[in-house]
């Protein structure tokens, strides 16, 4: 019985593909003339090229030569994916027709797996709207300006710790697993600013809560199995409420985004009963500044209709932590190895941290504020150039909710060899926005944009470039929001947030990596280790470092430390 049970869902799966297949043929064929590489598989198409390339990066940039700024991939059960990295075509996905591009459905489950029923996850624009409406008080700049201290204060726990516990006695240095250490104090951070609450990771306390998030990319999302992969191209057949329950299946990931989300929503929930209980009763500590503070006051001075539930509360809290610990982290990571690999940047950046550091004494300040860092060019282009060589996500996931035209900055040549500026899609063509190829254009970074270079944002003249991002002109912060029925209400968004896909939190995000990397090259001199470890560009959700050969360990960077 069980046997033909199976057997019978196992039918009516492969005739719900046949079917799918069979109108995608007849309908969506409009970027069949787009050249893209050919597939080895028909069943899994160009899918493998990505997840399981060794480095982020091996396929795409190769892509990026042949094809140019857009070009056709195949994916799992014979679906067209048309992938973009031209600006152009960037900024009109993105930000002018961003309501008429949601997120794939297999992505919005992925983030709901992951964070439950959180911003990120939103699968309809009036959701996402309500959600931010209620953030935004959280993230003003001067909120945000009230947690330098707090950066500096963790930044300098950090430095002192190596000092104490492994450089101590060691004038020559040590190698040190900077983003192990670089992973624990970010999550300090958001424990702190986010909820008031020491996570205690920098002095090795074990609770439920830090070892949930220890590694939760790398544990999760590196090499998938085939047969999961293709069971999350199937969840387009299935009925919306069911998916809800996928997270419930007993596989790697799933048991790990289940087990993480249980942990930390017993914590929010204690948490907000206890924020909500002092909002209440007069809110005693008024002066109370953590994200999570903020968000109930603000939450329950909302309209009744337009409030946050508490399921979407407690939400929030996995999403900011998730979002505010590991991808902060691994930037970081990369950026001190960046510096290791080009000893006269870093010395340049020591150099000008010093002569800030003078002034500020000159002054009579005590230490760095933030308009100290915005000061110092280099830092800034250093900073910027690490975004862009190592963005966060290497690519985004849309789907077209009606037909469109994309326009396209650079032509680009079809299998029939004729030379086009747009490429018309279908409603339901699912379109890729490659960032880190993006960030890898030679028009729009210089000839050297395959070079880590900070100098070029020294020197660029950005007037003439199309407007994809609002930092640097880098889209490494794009949110994955979703689309906005509500034309007035799209106004609203773009005036108020720089754009409906700007990063609630990356003003945050910025200000901390200047206020620990500022502190780290005060007080250390970083290199490469003797046995020059091979470092690769791990393929999991957030571009994370890994060494070659350890890849089971997790992400790693180890670097040799010296005392300045």
């Amino acid at each position: 019985m069980a046997f033909s049970l199976s057997l019978i869902a196992l039918v009516l799966l492969a005739s719900g593909w046949l079917a799918v297949t069979v109108y995608r043929a007849l309908t969506h064929n409009s970027i069949a003339r787009v050249r893209g590489p050919p597939s080895a598989s028909l069943l899994l198409g160009n899918v493998t090229d990505t997840l399981y390339q060794e480095s982020v990066g091996d396929v795409e940039f190769k892509w990026l030569r042949d094809y140019g700024g857009a070009w056709r991939l195949k994916a799992l059960l014979g679906a067209n994916i048309l992938a973009l990295a031209d600006p152009k075509a960037l900024q009109h996905v993105l930000q002018k027709s961003a309501y008429d591009y949601p997120k794939t459905r297999q992505l919005w489950v992925t983030l709901y797996n992951i964070t439950g029923r959180s911003i990120l996850w939103a699968p309809a624009g009036e959701i996402h709207a309500r959600h931010r409406k209620v953030m935004m008080p959280a993230f003003s700049v001067p909120q945000l300006r009230s947690f330098l201290p707090l950066f500096r204060r963790s930044a300098s726990k950090l430095s002192q710790l190596w000092k104490d516990r492994i450089l101590a006695g060691r004038p020559g240095g040590a190698t040190v697993e900077v983003n192990d250490w670089l992973a624990r104090t970010t999550l300090d951070v958001i424990g702190e600013a986010a909820f008031d609450f020491d996570f205690g990771a920098l002095d090795d306390t074990q609770n439920e809560l830090s070892q949930a998030y220890h590694n939760m990319f790398a544990d999760s999302q590196l090499y998938p199995s085939v047969w999961n992969m293709i069971f999350q191209a199937l969840w387009s057949l299935m009925p919306e409420p069911l998916l809800y329950y996928i997270r419930y299946l007993p596989t790697r990931e799933f048991k790990r985004y289940r087990s993480t989300r249980e942990i930390m929503d017993k914590f929010s929930a204690e948490l907000i009963k206890e924020r909500r209980r002092d909002f209440v009763a007069g809110d005693p500590d008024k002066s109370r500044k953590d994200v999570m503070s903020v968000l109930v006051r603000a939450n329950m001075s909302e309209n009744p209709k337009t409030q946050l539930s508490d399921e979407e509360m407690r939400s929030q809290m996995s999403a900011m932590t998730l979002a505010g610990h590991e991808t902060t982290a691994n930037t970081l990571t990369w950026m001190l190895w960046e510096l290791a690999k080009y000893p006269d940047v870093q010395d340049q950046l020591r150099a000008e941290i010093a002569q800030k550091r003078q002034d500020i004494v000159a002054n009579g300040a005590y230490d760095f504020a933030l308009d100290d860092f915005e000061a110092m060019p280099l830092l800034q282009a250093v900073v910027k150039e690490t975004l862009r060589f190592h963005p966060i996500a290497s690519y985004l996931w849309r789907v077209a909710a009606k037909d469109d035209v994309i326009p396209l900055e650079k032509p680009i040549v079809t299998e029939t060899g004729e030379l086009i500026s747009e490429i018309p899609i279908a409603a339901g063509q699912v379109v890729m926005p490659s960032l880190c190829t993006y960030n890898r254009l030679a028009h729009v970074w210089g000839e050297d944009a395959h070079e880590w270079n900070p100098t070029r944002f020294l020197e660029r003249d950005t007037e003439k470039e199309t407007k994809v991002g609002m930092y640097a002109n880098l889209i490494s912060f794009c949110t994955l929001f979703l689309r906005l029925r509500d034309p007035k209400l799209t106004f609203l968004f773009l005036f108020a947030a720089a754009g409906v896909r700007s990063c609630i939190g990356w003003r945050f995000s910025v200000i901390e990596m200047q206020a620990i990397v500022v502190d780290l090259v005060e007080n250390f001199r970083f290199a490469i280790p003797d046995d020059k470890p091979e470092i690769i560009r791990a393929p999991t959700m957030t571009m994370g470092p890994m060494v070659k050969g350890k890849m089971q360990e997790g992400f790693q960077m180890p670097l040799h430390v010296v005392p300045v």
